[in-house]
Protein backbone atom coordinates (compact mmCIF):
# COMPACT_ATOMS: atom_id res chain seq x y z
CA UNK A 1 0.00 0.00 0.00
CA UNK A 2 2.63 2.10 0.52
CA UNK A 3 4.47 2.05 -2.09
CA UNK A 4 1.12 2.59 -4.46
CA UNK A 5 1.03 5.49 -2.64
CA UNK A 6 4.50 6.52 -3.34
CA UNK A 7 3.87 6.32 -6.92
CA UNK A 8 0.83 7.96 -6.86
CA UNK A 9 2.34 11.00 -4.88
CA UNK A 10 5.30 10.61 -7.90
CA UNK A 11 2.75 11.34 -10.94
CA UNK A 12 1.03 14.08 -8.89
CA UNK A 13 4.10 15.40 -8.32
CA UNK A 14 5.28 15.42 -11.93
CA UNK A 15 1.55 16.90 -13.07
CA UNK A 16 2.29 19.89 -10.44
CA UNK A 17 5.37 20.16 -11.90
CA UNK A 18 3.65 22.20 -15.11
CA UNK A 19 3.70 25.91 -14.90
CA UNK A 20 0.76 26.74 -13.25
CA UNK A 21 0.87 30.57 -13.39
CA UNK A 22 -1.71 31.11 -16.20
CA UNK A 23 -5.46 30.19 -16.02
CA UNK A 24 -5.29 28.18 -19.59
CA UNK A 25 -2.84 26.02 -18.30
CA UNK A 26 -4.31 24.91 -15.30
CA UNK A 27 -7.23 23.71 -17.55
CA UNK A 28 -4.89 22.00 -19.79
CA UNK A 29 -3.49 20.06 -16.63
CA UNK A 30 -6.29 19.05 -15.62
CA UNK A 31 -7.42 17.26 -18.67
CA UNK A 32 -3.55 15.80 -18.72
CA UNK A 33 -3.69 14.23 -14.80
CA UNK A 34 -7.06 12.55 -15.65
CA UNK A 35 -5.81 11.34 -19.03
CA UNK A 36 -2.54 10.26 -17.41
CA UNK A 37 -4.08 8.49 -14.43
CA UNK A 38 -6.87 6.46 -16.29
CA UNK A 39 -4.52 5.42 -18.94
CA UNK A 40 -1.96 4.53 -16.32
CA UNK A 41 -4.83 2.74 -14.44
CA UNK A 42 -5.67 0.62 -17.86
CA UNK A 43 -2.54 -1.94 -17.78
CA UNK A 44 -3.49 -2.96 -14.03
CA UNK A 45 -7.07 -3.29 -15.55
CA UNK A 46 -5.27 -5.69 -18.36
CA UNK A 47 -3.71 -7.95 -16.40
CA UNK A 48 -6.84 -8.37 -13.49
CA UNK A 49 -9.45 -8.71 -16.67
CA UNK A 50 -7.34 -11.26 -18.48
CA UNK A 51 -5.76 -13.21 -15.68
CA UNK A 52 -9.17 -13.45 -13.93
CA UNK A 53 -10.54 -15.09 -17.09
CA UNK A 54 -10.40 -18.99 -17.37
CA UNK A 55 -7.96 -20.10 -20.48
CA UNK A 56 -10.09 -21.77 -22.82
CA UNK A 57 -9.67 -23.33 -26.50
CA UNK A 58 -8.37 -22.22 -29.40
CA UNK A 59 -5.45 -20.04 -27.67
CA UNK A 60 -3.88 -17.38 -29.66
CA UNK A 61 -0.05 -17.11 -30.28
CA UNK A 62 0.44 -14.98 -27.38
CA UNK A 63 -1.48 -17.78 -24.92
CA UNK A 64 -4.89 -16.05 -24.70
CA UNK A 65 -8.19 -17.07 -25.75
CA UNK A 66 -10.06 -15.49 -28.23
CA UNK A 67 -12.02 -13.46 -25.36
CA UNK A 68 -9.17 -12.63 -23.12
CA UNK A 69 -7.62 -11.20 -26.86
CA UNK A 70 -10.53 -9.43 -27.47
CA UNK A 71 -10.70 -7.71 -23.86
CA UNK A 72 -7.43 -7.03 -24.02
CA UNK A 73 -7.60 -4.81 -27.23
CA UNK A 74 -10.50 -2.94 -25.97
CA UNK A 75 -8.74 -1.94 -22.70
CA UNK A 76 -5.79 -1.11 -24.60
CA UNK A 77 -7.68 0.71 -27.76
CA UNK A 78 -9.32 3.06 -24.17
CA UNK A 79 -5.90 3.63 -23.20
CA UNK A 80 -4.82 4.62 -26.75
CA UNK A 81 -7.67 6.96 -27.26
CA UNK A 82 -6.84 8.42 -23.74
CA UNK A 83 -3.33 9.34 -24.54
CA UNK A 84 -4.31 10.73 -28.23
CA UNK A 85 -6.72 13.11 -26.48
CA UNK A 86 -3.87 14.05 -23.88
CA UNK A 87 -1.40 15.03 -27.42
CA UNK A 88 -4.31 16.74 -28.51
CA UNK A 89 -5.74 19.27 -25.52
CA UNK A 90 -1.73 20.07 -24.07
CA UNK A 91 1.05 22.31 -25.16
CA UNK A 92 4.04 20.81 -26.79
CA UNK A 93 5.97 21.42 -23.41
CA UNK A 94 3.72 19.59 -21.38
CA UNK A 95 3.48 16.55 -23.15
CA UNK A 96 6.97 16.36 -23.33
CA UNK A 97 7.63 16.81 -19.73
CA UNK A 98 4.37 14.08 -19.20
CA UNK A 99 5.80 11.55 -22.04
CA UNK A 100 9.57 11.55 -20.48
CA UNK A 101 8.33 11.22 -17.29
CA UNK A 102 6.40 7.88 -18.23
CA UNK A 103 7.90 7.16 -21.28
CA UNK A 104 5.72 3.64 -21.63
CA UNK A 105 3.28 5.99 -22.45
CA UNK A 106 4.53 6.53 -25.71
CA UNK A 107 4.87 3.27 -26.62
CA UNK A 108 1.54 2.59 -25.49
CA UNK A 109 -0.16 5.11 -27.94
CA UNK A 110 2.74 4.53 -30.63
CA UNK A 111 1.44 0.99 -30.76
CA UNK A 112 -2.41 1.80 -30.83
CA UNK A 113 -1.22 4.40 -34.00
CA UNK A 114 0.74 1.52 -35.55
CA UNK A 115 -2.48 -0.88 -35.53
CA UNK A 116 -5.02 2.28 -37.02
CA UNK A 117 -2.21 2.89 -39.89
CA UNK A 118 -2.37 -0.77 -40.81
CA UNK A 119 -6.28 -0.65 -41.40
CA UNK A 120 -5.60 3.04 -43.83
CA UNK A 121 -5.78 2.32 -47.71
CA UNK A 122 -3.03 4.20 -47.54
CA UNK A 123 -0.23 5.79 -45.37
CA UNK A 124 1.09 9.16 -46.21
CA UNK A 125 4.15 8.73 -44.91
CA UNK A 126 4.71 6.49 -47.86
CA UNK A 127 4.23 9.53 -50.24
CA UNK A 128 6.70 11.71 -48.05
CA UNK A 129 9.58 8.76 -48.46
CA UNK A 130 8.92 8.46 -52.25
CA UNK A 131 9.39 12.20 -52.39
CA UNK A 132 12.70 12.11 -50.34
CA UNK A 133 14.11 9.26 -52.37
CA UNK A 134 14.01 11.65 -55.09
CA UNK A 135 16.18 14.38 -53.84
CA UNK A 136 19.02 12.01 -51.90
CA UNK A 137 21.41 14.83 -50.75
CA UNK A 138 18.69 16.90 -49.24
CA UNK A 139 18.83 17.38 -45.54
CA UNK A 140 15.89 16.48 -43.93
CA UNK A 141 13.63 17.14 -40.43
CA UNK A 142 10.94 15.16 -39.64
CA UNK A 143 8.74 16.41 -37.09
CA UNK A 144 6.54 13.82 -35.03
CA UNK A 145 8.90 10.95 -36.42
CA UNK A 146 7.38 8.22 -34.35
CA UNK A 147 9.37 5.36 -34.96
CA UNK A 148 11.38 6.93 -37.00
CA UNK A 149 10.30 5.06 -40.25
CA UNK A 150 11.18 7.45 -42.79
CA UNK A 151 15.42 8.17 -41.58
CA UNK A 152 14.94 4.43 -42.09
CA UNK A 153 13.99 4.23 -45.23
CA UNK A 154 16.43 6.82 -47.14
CA UNK A 155 19.75 7.48 -47.47
CA UNK A 156 19.19 10.91 -46.60
CA UNK A 157 20.54 12.59 -43.69
CA UNK A 158 17.13 12.83 -41.72
CA UNK A 159 16.44 14.51 -38.20
CA UNK A 160 14.09 12.76 -36.09
CA UNK A 161 12.14 14.33 -33.80
CA UNK A 162 9.55 13.13 -31.39
CA UNK A 163 8.74 13.55 -27.53
CA UNK A 164 10.72 9.85 -26.40
CA UNK A 165 13.50 8.41 -27.92
CA UNK A 166 12.87 4.67 -28.64
CA UNK A 167 16.03 4.64 -30.97
CA UNK A 168 19.55 6.14 -31.24
CA UNK A 169 18.44 8.28 -34.30
CA UNK A 170 15.42 10.06 -32.88
CA UNK A 171 15.96 13.10 -30.66
CA UNK A 172 13.68 13.71 -27.85
CA UNK A 173 12.36 17.16 -27.63
CA UNK A 174 9.45 19.27 -27.90
CA UNK A 175 9.59 19.70 -31.44
CA UNK A 176 9.01 23.38 -30.99
CA UNK A 177 12.39 23.62 -29.92
CA UNK A 178 14.90 21.29 -32.03
CA UNK A 179 18.72 21.29 -31.50
CA UNK A 180 19.11 22.64 -34.85
CA UNK A 181 20.76 25.53 -36.22
CA UNK A 182 19.03 28.16 -38.38
CA UNK A 183 18.74 27.57 -42.45
CA UNK A 184 19.99 24.07 -42.00
CA UNK A 185 17.63 21.73 -43.74
CA UNK A 186 16.13 21.31 -47.45
CA UNK A 187 12.84 19.62 -46.73
CA UNK A 188 10.57 20.15 -43.18
CA UNK A 189 8.05 16.85 -42.48
CA UNK A 190 4.95 16.88 -40.78
CA UNK A 191 3.20 13.38 -41.00
CA UNK A 192 0.27 13.80 -39.11
CA UNK A 193 2.04 15.79 -36.24
CA UNK A 194 0.26 18.77 -36.04
CA UNK A 195 -1.05 17.65 -32.42
CA UNK A 196 -1.81 19.93 -29.59
CA UNK A 197 -2.66 23.70 -28.51
CA UNK A 198 0.85 25.45 -29.74
CA UNK A 199 1.19 23.77 -33.35
CA UNK A 200 1.98 27.42 -34.70
CA UNK A 201 4.92 26.75 -32.53
CA UNK A 202 6.07 23.87 -34.40
CA UNK A 203 5.26 25.34 -38.14
CA UNK A 204 7.19 28.42 -36.65
CA UNK A 205 10.12 26.17 -35.65
CA UNK A 206 10.26 24.55 -39.10
CA UNK A 207 10.76 27.16 -40.67
CA UNK A 208 13.39 28.63 -38.69
CA UNK A 209 15.40 25.71 -39.14
CA UNK A 210 14.41 25.59 -43.41
CA UNK A 211 16.52 27.70 -45.97
CA UNK A 212 15.25 30.27 -48.03
CA UNK A 213 12.53 28.01 -50.83
CA UNK A 214 13.06 24.82 -48.51
CA UNK A 215 10.13 22.68 -48.74
CA UNK A 216 7.45 21.25 -45.67
CA UNK A 217 5.73 18.48 -46.50
CA UNK A 218 2.44 18.14 -44.21
CA UNK A 219 -0.14 15.72 -44.07
CA UNK A 220 -2.92 15.62 -41.77
CA UNK A 221 -6.51 13.74 -41.53
CA UNK A 222 -9.19 15.99 -43.60
CA UNK A 223 -11.71 16.41 -40.57
CA UNK A 224 -9.44 18.00 -38.72
CA UNK A 225 -9.77 21.77 -40.87
CA UNK A 226 -13.48 21.64 -40.25
CA UNK A 227 -13.58 24.51 -37.63
CA UNK A 228 -15.27 27.91 -37.81
CA UNK A 229 -12.18 29.46 -36.64
CA UNK A 230 -9.95 28.34 -39.41
CA UNK A 231 -12.68 28.21 -42.33
CA UNK A 232 -11.69 24.61 -44.00
CA UNK A 233 -8.51 23.67 -45.99
CA UNK A 234 -8.69 26.81 -47.71
CA UNK A 235 -8.28 28.70 -44.11
CA UNK A 236 -5.31 26.85 -43.44
CA UNK A 237 -3.76 27.30 -46.40
CA UNK A 238 -4.28 31.09 -45.89
CA UNK A 239 -2.91 31.15 -42.09
CA UNK A 240 0.05 28.95 -44.21
CA UNK A 241 0.68 31.89 -45.73
CA UNK A 242 1.23 34.56 -43.00
CA UNK A 243 3.71 32.13 -41.50
CA UNK A 244 5.72 32.90 -44.71
CA UNK A 245 5.21 29.86 -46.67
CA UNK A 246 3.79 29.54 -49.94
CA UNK A 247 1.65 26.32 -51.11
CA UNK A 248 3.36 24.71 -54.58
CA UNK A 249 1.03 21.84 -53.96
CA UNK A 250 -2.15 20.11 -52.60
CA UNK A 251 -3.90 17.00 -53.21
CA UNK A 252 -7.26 16.57 -51.67
CA UNK A 253 -7.76 12.76 -53.54
CA UNK A 254 -7.61 11.00 -50.53
CA UNK A 255 -10.70 10.05 -48.72
CA UNK A 256 -9.17 10.15 -45.33
CA UNK A 257 -6.15 12.72 -45.86
CA UNK A 258 -5.06 15.44 -47.57
CA UNK A 259 -1.42 16.26 -48.03
CA UNK A 260 0.52 19.66 -48.97
CA UNK A 261 3.68 20.97 -50.01
CA UNK A 262 4.58 24.16 -49.29
CA UNK A 263 8.15 26.49 -50.15
CA UNK A 264 9.47 28.85 -47.28
CA UNK A 265 9.17 32.16 -48.73
CA UNK A 266 11.60 35.21 -47.83
CA UNK A 267 9.00 37.77 -46.41
CA UNK A 268 8.41 37.83 -42.59
CA UNK A 269 5.35 35.93 -40.80
CA UNK A 270 2.91 37.63 -39.50
CA UNK A 271 2.30 38.41 -35.35
CA UNK A 272 -0.56 37.10 -33.95
CA UNK A 273 -1.74 34.10 -36.28
CA UNK A 274 -3.67 31.52 -34.91
CA UNK A 275 -4.24 27.80 -36.41
CA UNK A 276 -6.91 25.67 -34.58
CA UNK A 277 -7.58 22.35 -35.41
CA UNK A 278 -10.08 19.55 -34.50
CA UNK A 279 -8.86 16.73 -32.44
CA UNK A 280 -8.40 13.38 -34.44
CA UNK A 281 -10.92 11.03 -32.42
CA UNK A 282 -10.59 7.30 -33.50
CA UNK A 283 -13.76 5.15 -32.80
CA UNK A 284 -13.84 2.40 -30.48
CA UNK A 285 -12.48 -0.95 -31.79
Amino acid sequence: MTKSKNQKKQRDSSVRGFSANKAAKKVAKKKLQKSKAAAAAAPAVTKQSVHSLKAGKGKSASGLSAMQEQMKKRLEGGKFRMLNEQLYTTTGEEAFESFQAEPDLFDTYHEGFREMAEKWPANPLDTFIEYVKLHPKAVVADFGCGDARLAASVTNTVHSFDLVSRNPSVVACNIAHVPLPDESIDIAVYCLALMGSTLVEYLLEGRRVLKVHGVVKIAEVKSRFETDSLGGIKGFVSAMQNLGFDLKHKDENNKMFVTFEFVKAKRVPKDGVQIEMKACEYKRR
